[in-house]
């Protein structure tokens, strides 16, 4: 008797069997229809793309394990709707499956160590805290929350984000007529297998995960700290950005215990000196967040918190700054939702109104503001807000020559790199370009916009290209 791995290879490797199953049941299911007075064309993928991707299963189902493989319901249902043309279906039981997988890989590696880190609004932030609450999450939120935490990785970020894409737009979660080919359909499920489903924890992801449940749970001695304190080197910056935002959340946490908090102020001024300066800035206007919303606990945590860092110097003495960001991550969480084509322009006026006519920006918040903006003004690669974008040109249209340069190089950034995959949010880019070169004051910038605009690299991929990095080394000298 054969197996099931036998039975796929040998379907795989008899082509012609294989075509005539698929089109003698797509015949009968057509006569059906037909029967029934229902429509009966352009239902089904071509018999063609499914040969294709089936043909290439047995090697991509490869990665997952045998034994887990037999209990895996969604690839059966994945192989199933593949079988009988219904990609668009095929599509989302996969992608249902891959969120599935990253809720219970953040459950099991820290669930508040990844709040902290998503960069979800404050409001948003203090509504969730437990596992249930991973639903209120958009897909785009846990993804990239996934990605900061190192769960999974950049490249990886920026294929699912594509996927994600898809799945919302051209699958059977929203009515379409859009066609999916076998090899699309075969590749992002080998990108959810790779990148998520079966991708092991790096060693420095593990060992943040330990040092966090320590920090919590355990009391951490001066000479522990000390020794603790040699595994930061090995972080790289964003590590060390998301380890000491964990520390802060852990800190500031109303329900903190005094243990916890004796081991963050042990490790942070080790630790602290390795954080960037948009980071520490982040704290401050954090700090700033709690006095705008008198949570005196937290107001007076965060400042002990930046005082025993040596960080007392970031807290802003403009609380507009404060406002300015909760507004910006608030328009931000509009726009990552579904009903974002209603809510953005309410939240866009709102914005528009704390930065004023003259569109002053203080220092500590700019990065932040220019990048949501931009983010905002690009779309989500479906559709414009009509009603918001006239707000969006007018807010960019008062940004000074340092905040145009940040919008410039905002491709830098994963979150506009990704979205720069798809032809309306590179369409905006090129707009977004034409807004901010008359604010490009250095010949670097110049130099810069003239070579964007003149290369045929694509977008999504121009951090990556050697030619734009020199040019980027340059503006770093002089800037």
């Amino acid at each position: 008797m054969s197996s099931a791995g036998e039975e796929i290879q040998i379907a795989a490797s008899s082509t012609p069997s294989v075509e005539v199953q698929l089109r003698t049941f797509e015949a009968g299911l057509a006569s059906y229809l037909d029967r029934h007075g229902l429509p009966s064309s352009g239902i089904l993928t071509e018999v063609e793309e499914r040969q294709v991707a089936l043909g290439n299963l047995e090697r991509v189902v490869q990665r997952v394990e045998l034994e887990r493989r037999s209990q895996s319901l969604y690839l059966s249902k994945y192989v199933a709707a593949a079988a009988t043309g219904l990609f668009d279906a095929a599509l989302n039981y996969l992608w249902d499956e891959t969120i599935v997988e990253l809720r219970n890989r953040v459950v099991q590696y820290d669930l508040t160590y990844f709040y902290d880190n998503a960069g979800l609004s404050t409001e948003k932030r203090k509504k969730v805290s437990t596992a249930d609450n991973l639903t209120e999450l958009t897909d785009s939120e846990l993804i990239l929350g996934a990605k900061e935490i190192g769960l999974v990785s950049q490249i990886g970020y920026k294929h699912l984000d594509y996927i994600r894409y898809m799945r919302n737009w051209v699958s059977a979660a929203h009515p379409n007529q859009n066609e999916i080919t076998g090899l699309q359909l075969i590749s992002w499920l080998e990108t959810c297998l790779k990148e998520v489903i079966g991708l092991p924890l790096s060693t420095a992801t593990v060992e943040i995960k330990r040092l966090l449940v320590n920090v919590r749970t355990q009391a951490i001695q001066s000479s522990d700290a000390r020794q603790i304190s040699t595994f930061f080197s090995n972080l790289t910056q964003e590590q060390v950005n998301n380890l000491a935002s964990g520390l802060f959340g852990i800190y500031t946490r109303a329900d903190a215990s005094a243990t916890a908090k004796d081991n963050v102020r042990l490790l942070t001024p080790f630790l602290w000196g390795r954080v960037d300066e948009e980071t520490r800035r982040g704290f401050g206007i954090k700090y700033g967040r709690f006095v705008i919303s008198n949570d005196v606990q937290e107001k007076e945590a965060a400042r002990e918190f930046l005082q025993n860092a040596g960080g007392l110097e970031y807290i802003p003495e403009d609380l507009k700054a404060a406002e300015i960001e909760n507004a910006v991550d608030q328009l931000l969480d509009g726009h990552r939702s579904s009903g974002n084509f209603y809510s953005e322009p309410v939240l866009a006026r709102q914005l528009a109104g704390i930065v004023g006519n003259h569109g002053l920006i203080p220092d500590q918040v700019a990065r932040h503001y220019v990048t949501g903006l931009v983010e905002v003004f690009l779309t989500n690669g479906n559709g414009v807000a009509w009603n918001a974008e006239p707000i969006y040109e007018s807010l960019l249209s008062k940004l000074d020559t340092k905040q145009a340069l940040i919008a410039i190089l905002s491709f830098q950034g994963d979150t506009v790199a990704s979205r720069l995959q798809f032809a309306l949010s590179q369409k905006k880019f090129r707009r977004l370009l034409e807004l901010m070169k008359p604010k490009a004051t250095s010949p670097a910038a110049v130099e810069i916009i003239n070579l964007i605009e003149q290369s045929k690299i694509p977008l999504d991929r121009l951090r990556d290209d050697a030619r734009v990095k020199q040019r980027l080394a340059a503006l770093s000298l002089i800037s």
